[in-house]
């Protein structure tokens, strides 16, 4: 997903490895493929395609997961993607 970056090293992502049971929900649930699980833990592979959805921290069963969505500017990325599939020629903002 290289294609779909706002900015680089911006994302609020952080994982607790430690508290981390390898249930593999955070790479189920990731729509931009950040995690991955090694040795039954889950690592974070692309750290800055992540667009702070939240959907891994809300599905981590045991809160290994923090991110605040929104920070990186998931509605940036969102309009761009939108933009791209409607041929608007209208770059999208950021909140």
């Amino acid at each position: 997903m290289k294609d779909y970056r706002y900015l680089d090293g911006v994302a609020t992502l952080r994982l607790d490895a430690d508290a981390c049971i390898g249930c593999g929900m955070c790479v189920a649930v990731c729509p931009h493929r950040v995690f991955a699980l090694r040795d039954h833990k889950a690592v974070i592979i692309d750290f800055d395609a992540c667009m702070e959805c939240g959907a891994c921290g809300r599905n981590c069963p045991v809160s290994a997961v923090d991110v605040r969505p929104g920070v990186g500017c998931a509605s940036y990325i969102m309009g761009v993607w939108l933009a791209r599939l409607t041929g608007d020629r209208v770059k999208p903002g950021c909140c």
